[in-house]
């Protein structure tokens, strides 16, 4: 089973787009996928428009059941929305014990539900990302050609080390995501230069760039994905190849391709 979160310390990174996109790709693998989004803006759902009755808090304060508060948004994919009262739900979380540790409670027991897990989290250091880094266990940080981006990527990974380190659970960062990239302009050279060199240091691997598209903004405008707006994208062939490289580095490649065929394997 893949857990996966999506984050950079830096705003503006794509970091709503790849999880949803990268959710999409999973799906129509033939993965059944959640995505989970604890940023208390709300980002998937008013990406794509949705209204559901219950959102994140209610089923973690209310302890309802994870069917009653998800949105089936595609075939295998289900959306379990994030909404102002987000910040509240952190605000109570911090009076518990094991905080840190919440959402692996309450999410722990639909996992056999679900093949992919995907969390969409705030771009800053908050109790919501530590309990999504400790669920997940596994950090995919996209970073666009910006500087910035580079050092909030940084700060992403020392944060999923201290926290790991503090609760004693082993908290990886998988892979750096370079988006948002157009090899046209000068400073990508620059900023891809900083990507290796962190790759480098961390011992962190780099997945295929995603490259700059206008169907990005499109799809944003209308509210939809952008396999359903344009499936021939050229974001959507290189959000393609990064789900693909993540279904290997998961080890589920092979429980992909069965399931795209129609025949079954036990979930690894």
């Amino acid at each position: 089973m893949m857990k996966l979160m999506v984050g950079n310390q830096k705003g503006g990174v794509g970091k709503t787009t790849t999880a949803i996109t990268l959710a999409r790709c999973f799906a129509d693998h033939g993965l059944r996928t959640l995505l989970i989004d604890s940023d208390p803006q709300g980002s998937v759902a008013v990406t794509l428009r949705l209204k559901p009755q219950l959102y994140l808090a209610d089923f973690i304060l209310n302890q309802l059941r994870l069917l009653d508060c998800v949105v089936t948004v595609a075939d295998h994919l289900d959306v379990l929305c994030g909404n102002r009262e987000t910040t509240a739900m952190e605000q109570r979380i911090f009076t518990m014990y094991g905080r840190e540790f919440v959402f692996e409670k309450a999410f722990g027991m639909y996992e056999n539900n679900y093949d992919a897990i995907v969390v969409d989290v705030a771009p800053s250091i908050s109790l919501l990302q530590a309990c999504s880094m400790v669920y997940c266990q596994n950090v995919l940080i996209p970073i666009s050609i910006d500087t910035l981006s580079v050092s909030g990527a940084g700060a992403t990974i020392f944060s999923a080390q201290t926290i790991g380190d503090s609760v004693r659970v082993p908290i990886r960062s998988v892979a750096l995501l370079p988006t948002i990239v157009n090899k046209r302009y000068g400073l990508t050279d620059v900023v891809m230069k900083m990507i290796d060199q962190l790759s480098e240091n961390y011992k962190i691997p780099i997945l295929d760039a995603i490259r700059t598209d206008q169907i990005i903004g499109k799809a944003a405008r209308a509210h939809r994905m952008i396999k359903d707006l344009d499936p021939k994208a050229k974001a959507l062939e290189d959000y393609e190849a990064a789900a693909t490289s993540l279904l290997s580095l998961f080890g589920l490649k092979r429980l992909a391709i069965e399931r795209e065929h129609g025949t079954s394997v036990a979930v690894q």
